[in-house]
C-alpha cells in the first residue's frame, strides 16, 4: 500500500517581494514628499516635483500647516541647503564639496529624489569608470549584427537625464580618470552630447542637471581640470560645528538604521553616542574639548559616518550577544578600528590619548577599561 506524504488542506504561502535592505530615498521618504507635493503651492521649475522652497523643507526638515512632520535629512547650515538647491534651478551643475563623511551622499541622493522623484540615475565614479559609464555604450550583439544604429545604443545615466530632464548623479568625481573626467565639459558647458558613430546628438531637455561629489582628502584622487571646475557651482559641505550638532546627526542616522535592521535604540545609548562623538571630535582636531591637552591625530578621517558606523555595529552587538543596551564594551571594538588604521603611528598615538585623556576623565572608567581590553 502506498501511503501519501503530500500535506492536505494547505493554503499556499502568499509570495511576497522582499524588502529592499535600503530604500531609495524617494521610496524611504514618499508619504513626505507627497505630502510636500499636495501643499506646495510655489512655483516650481520645468520638470521639478517640487518647487525649491519644498526641496529645502524636505532636506531641513519642519511642519507643514496640516500638522504633517518632515524629518531632517541634512543637519547643518541652511543657507548651504538654499544655495544648492537654487544652483540646480539654474544652467550650473552642483559640486558638493568636502572631506569624507560629511553627507555629500546622502546630500545628493535626496536633492535627486525631491527635485527629478528619481536618485537612481547614477553614476559611481572609481579608478576604473570608463568614457561610456559617462557617455553611452553600446549592446555588441546588435552592433555586431546590424551595425551602428539607436537599438544597439546603451544610454549611460546622464544621457537618460539629458534626454527625460531629471537630475543625474556623479559620485565621486575626483575618483574618476581625469580623460574620462573632462567627458563632461560638453554636456555640461553645452548641454549636448555627440553621437559620431551616428551622426547625432543628444541635447538636453529643460529640468536636465548634474549633481557631483567630491573630496580631496582622500588617497587616490584626481584634481579636477579648471574648465571642468568652472562648469561647477562648488557648496563645500562642512564638518559639525558643535558636538551636540554631530550627536544629534549620529543619533538621528543610527536610528533610522537600527529601525531599518530591526535592532533595538533609546535613550540609554546615548551616552555612548556622545563618548564616540567625543573622542572622534577631539582625535580630528588634535586638541581636548576644553582646549587644555594637545593631541596627536591618526592618519584617518575619523568622520560622522564613521561614528555612525561605530554606534551602529555596538547596538547589533548589544542586540544579539548582550542585553540590548548599548555600552562602552560594545563600542570599543568598533572604535579602535577606525582611529588605529596604521598599525604603527596611529596605535602610538591611541594608546597616548588613552593614557592621557581617557584614563584621567570623570565617568569614563568603563569606556577607559573597554578600550584597553580590545587595545591589548
Amino acid at each position: 500500500m502506498t501511503v501519501s506524504t503530500e500535506p492536505t488542506n494547505v493554503e499556499p504561502i502568499p509570495s511576497q517581494a522582499p524588502q529592499a535592505l535600503r530604500p531609495h530615498a524617494e521610496d524611504a521618504f514618499a508619504a513626505e514628499l507627497t505630502a510636500l507635493a499636495a501643499q506646495d503651492d510655489r512655483p516650481r521649475p520645468e520638470r521639478w516635483k517640487l518647487s525649491p522652497w519644498a526641496v529645502a523643507t524636505y532636506l531641513l526638515g519642519g511642519t507643514l500647516p496640516d500638522g504633517t512632520v518632515i524629518t531632517p535629512k541634512y543637519v547643518g547650515p541652511r543657507r548651504i541647503v538654499e544655495v544648492a538647491v537654487t544652483t540646480l534651478a539654474t544652467d550650473r551643475a552642483l559640486l558638493l564639496l568636502g572631506v569624507p563623511g560629511t553627507a555629500k551622499t546622502w546630500v545628493s541622493e535626496h536633492l535627486a529624489a525631491a527635485v527629478s522623484g528619481d536618485s537612481t540615475l547614477l553614476v559611481q565614479g572609481t579608478a576604473g569608470t570608463p568614457e561610456e559609464a559617462i557617455r553611452y555604450g553600446w549592446n555588441y550583439a546588435r552592433l555586431l549584427a546590424h551595425g551602428p544604429s539607436r537599438d544597439a545604443l546603451v544610454p549611460s545615466p546622464v544621457m537618460r537625464a539629458m534626454a527625460e530632464g531629471m537630475t543625474a548623479r556623479v559620485e565621486e568625481l575626483t575618483r574618476i580618470p581625469a580623460d574620462v573626467q573632462d567627458t563632461l565639459i560638453t554636456i555640461l558647458s553645452e548641454k549636448t552630447l555627440p553621437i559620431p558613430e551616428l551622426g547625432e546628438e543628444v541635447q538636453a531637455v529643460r529640468g536636465f542637471n548634474l549633481i557631483a561629489t567630491a573630496n580631496d582628502r582622500d588617497r587616490g584622487v584626481n584634481e579636477l581640470s579648471s574648465a571642468l571646475r568652472r562648469r561647477f557651482n562648488t557648496v563645500v559641505l562642512p564638518l559639525p560645528e558643535s558636538a551636540d550638532a554631530e550627536v544629534d546627526i549620529v543619533s538621528r542616522r543610527v536610528d533610522q538604521l537600527g529601525r531599518s535592521l530591526d535592532l533595538p535604540g533609546g535613550p540609554e545609548g546615548l551616552d555612548e553616542i556622545r563618548r564616540v562623538v567625543t573622542v572622534f571630535r577631539e582625535l580630528r582636531d588634535g586638541v581636548t574639548a576644553d582646549g587644555r591637552t594637545k593631541l596627536k591625530s591618526p592618519s584617518g578621517t575619523l568622520s560622522t559616518a564613521e561614528a555612525i558606523s561605530v554606534v551602529t555595529n555596538g547596538l547589533a552587538l548589544a542586540a544579539h550577544f548582550g542585553d540590548g543596551v548599548l555600552r562602552a564594551g560594545d563600542v570599543a571594538a568598533g572604535i579602535l578600528g577606525a582611529v588605529v588604521r596604521d598599525p604603527a603611528a596611529d596605535r602610538v598615538v591611541w594608546q597616548e590619548y588613552l593614557e592621557t585623556v581617557v584614563r584621567e576623565r570623570d565617568g569614563w572608567t568603563d569606556f577607559y577599561r573597554a578600550c584597553r581590553e580590545v587595545s591589548v
